[in-house]
């Protein structure tokens, strides 16, 4: 896959285009890429995706924007894995939201990405004071030389499928339903960095993992499946499971209330059954299971014995799962 930061003067090459900020890349988006790579292969051409960083909500009211489902990285390995095979990553800022809807479409629709064949969802808007949709971009369709289509919305079982969606189901830890949504377990994947070896000391070592942002869409305790980097190696841009080592554990999502009175949220897992050292590796970590949420504990000695329990919680909760229970949903389904 092809990644390209801002849009050039003059394209080089046709593509066929949807344009959103596919946060978390869920069932909805899946359906929309579906139908990207099928017209980019009616037509003979490249199958494109425009995104915008950062996402405009986070551009004007940072303080209200909803937390992000998934970091840049994460959201370019998941296209990537739809088989998407360009991707133009679109810096917002006062420049971009000034660009009029008429100019968008011409300088940049028409001229920057040649653009063929467009697909918007159904509430799709653009340009400065959101005054571009779809009816716009029907009526410049014939002077540009494009075609355009409108995605309708997408439901499972009545819910129509939302970045909102998956959101609101990870913050009331109904992992079930986020896995509905977005057709496979929810993930988070960073670098294991230093920490204060605080688990190490109480018996449960735990690996570190940086987060991108510091509001996480889910928090809590979790039953958890970690992919591993092979040593010296980056993550590979697809996301089969095969590629990479996985080990169970289970993980601390949040700010550690017994141990830090205002600390910042922070993502730790202990892996079963491990002793090696993994410092600068890339994790990705799968939520499958729910076990509690955070508390604050008296002592280290109550917490460490929770811990405990919840160890045993979480390896009962494997036990109880077949195989291809775990594995198919690592997948990303396109």
């Amino acid at each position: 896959m092809r990644i390209s930061h801002g849009i050039p003067v003059q394209a080089d090459t046709p593509v066929a285009l949807t344009i959103g900020n596919f946060d978390g890349v869920h069932l909805g988006h899946q359906a929309m890429l579906a139908r990207l790579r099928d017209a980019a292969g009616r037509l003979g051409i490249e199958s494109c995706v425009m995104i915008f960083e950062p996402h405009p909500r986070e551009f004007f009211a940072p303080d209200k924007a909803p937390t992000r489902l998934t970091s840049l990285r994460e959201k370019l390995e998941l296209l990537a894995a739809a088989g998407v095979e360009r991707v133009h990553v679109c810096r917002f800022d006062f420049d971009f939201a000034r660009i009029q809807a008429e100019d968008f479409i011409v300088r940049i629709l028409q001229h920057g990405l040649a653009a063929r064949w467009i697909l918007v969802g159904d509430d799709f808007r653009f340009g400065a004071r959101r005054a571009g949709d779809y009816g716009m971009l029907k009526a410049f369709s014939a002077e540009c030389g494009f075609e355009v289509e409108e995605m309708p919305g997408f439901t499972v079982n009545g819910l129509r499928v939302s970045s909102t969606a998956v959101r609101d189901a990870l913050a009331a830890g109904e992992l079930g339903l986020v896995e509905c949504l977005l057709g496979r377990f929810y993930s988070i994947s960073g670098r294991v960095v230093d920490g204060d070896k605080l688990g190490k000391k109480i018996g449960f070592p735990t690996a570190n993992i940086q987060l991108k942002h510091n509001r996480p869409p889910l928090s809590g305790i979790f039953a958890v499946e970690v992919e591993m980097e092979a040593p010296g190696n980056e993550m590979p841009s697809s996301l089969e499971a095969s590629s990479l080592d996985t080990l169970q554990g289970v993980a601390s999502l949040g700010v550690r209330p017994t141990v830090h009175e205002h600390g910042k949220p922070v993502l730790e897992v202990h892996l079963f059954d491990f002793d090696q050292e993994i410092y600068g590796r890339h994790l990705r970590v799968h939520f499958l299971h729910k076990l509690r949420d955070e508390e604050k504990y008296s002592d280290l000695k109550a917490l460490t014995r929770q811990i405990g329990r919840d160890v045993d919680n979480a390896k009962k909760y494997f036990s109880s799962l077949p195989a291809s229970a775990l594995s198919d949903k690592r997948l990303v389904q396109g």
